[in-house]
């Protein structure tokens, strides 16, 4: 199935429950709800901290269409933040994903990715380990080295990092490094 360029809030929320519901990926007796924010960052205040806010970030592929001129690209640097909680039984994650503008019209419209549903479970299931970790304190050894960046050998393969049109950088919020930015 080829990657949609549209962002579809959808996809998540009904991948996010597929993997609650049918995989039992957060089976503690926990209700967890996904929601999406548009404005959160990965910084989490002193008060956020002691209600119990915690936050992760994740780094994927998407597909990008520029709603002006209509040109589609593909980037494996799209940047994901996850904030979550368990709080009484309840438990919360807000995602919010960054945007890129288009290199040929250059502007300051950020453009949402599209991801295809194997990168949403992707994603969605490094946060379960996440949230398990942090929320259930379970360790899994195997996962424990993932730290969510792409392989040497798909870092290789991308083109440069163009922080000018990544909105996570023009916030002060980008996981590329800016030694590799041009």
């Amino acid at each position: 199935m080829a990657t949609s360029t549209e962002w579809t809030p959808s996809l998540w929320y009904d991948t996010f429950n597929e993997l609650l519901d049918d995989d039992s990926e957060l089976d503690y007796g926990d209700r967890w709800t996904l929601k999406v924010n548009y404005n959160k960052t990965d910084e989490i205040t002193y008060e956020e901290r002691k209600k119990g806010w915690k936050v992760s970030t994740h780094q994927a592929n998407g597909k990008f269409q520029c709603v002006s001129c209509k040109k589609t690209w593909d980037s494996v640097q799209v940047r994901l933040v996850f904030r979550y909680r368990l709080l009484g039984g309840q438990g919360t994650v807000i995602m919010r994903p960054f945007g890129q503008a288009c290199l040929r019209c250059r502007g300051d419209k950020f453009n949402l990715p599209g991801f295809d549903k194997k990168e949403v479970e992707q994603a969605l299931l490094r946060q379960f380990y996440k949230i398990r970790k942090n929320c259930y304190h379970e360790e899994d050894e195997e996962k424990a080295e993932d730290n969510g960046r792409p392989s040497s050998e798909s870092e290789a393969k991308t083109k440069p990092h163009k922080n000018h049109l990544c909105q996570a950088c023009r916030v002060g919020h980008c996981c590329v490094d800016d030694k590799d930015a041009n």
